[in-house]
């Protein structure tokens, strides 16, 4: 069995490039890619990633039902990137386009979560019985002010209490801070 290398930091931390880097050299790598081209800002930023990366590697874009859509691929593949849980979290977040998060209830909250972090157990079962290493990248949301509004105040929660369960999980963690990686979890 590979590890899971679980890898963090904030915006612009240079986590990507870091967790591409890990699998530098390396040509049958399962790019699992969570971002939506939901406009212009997003579209410019997926074209740089795909511009970065092996051309080589296969992709695969989704962000749920990981165990069915990674299994697919992962045969033939020796290691795999997830990129990345919080832009799932978002996605997961905002599919109902009717819910009003300013007035959202403890229930509703709840509900959401649970479907996250069920997506998170699955990512993170199939990342253990994959072969080969699996690299997973999220955003550390924690590290600032508290957010204003209830959506991004939930976010925050949501999103944080998924990092611990992968961290936990994880063999490696890495915690990226201006394009370094601090190892804060594993062998030294």
């Amino acid at each position: 069995m590979g590890k899971l290398i679980f890898v963090t930091g904030g915006a612009r931390s240079g986590k990507s490039k870091f967790s591409e880097d890990l699998l530098k050299g390396i040509d049958d790598v399962l790019y699992a890619a969570t971002a939506i081209p939901f406009d212009n800002e997003m579209e410019n930023r997926i074209r740089i990633h795909k511009e970065r990366r092996n051309p080589l590697w296969k992709t695969v874009e989704g962000y749920s039902a990981f165990a069915k859509n990674l299994s697919d691929y992962t045969v033939s593949c020796s290691s795999l990137l997830f990129e990345c849980v919080t832009i799932m979290v978002t996605n997961f977040m905002l599919e109902d386009r009717d819910l009003d998060w300013d007035n959202i209830t403890a229930n509703e909250v709840n509900f959401i979560e649970q479907k996250i972090h069920s997506e998170v157990d699955e990512l993170i079962k199939s990342a253990k019985e994959f072969s080969g290493n699996a690299v997973i990248v999220s955003n550390e949301t924690g590290m600032g002010i508290i957010p204003v509004s209830p959506l991004s105040r939930h976010f925050s929660d949501i999103a944080g209490r998924a990092n611990q369960k992968l961290a936990a999980s994880a063999d490696e963690v890495y915690f990226t801070v201006s394009g370094i990686p601090i190892k804060i979890k594993g062998e030294k």
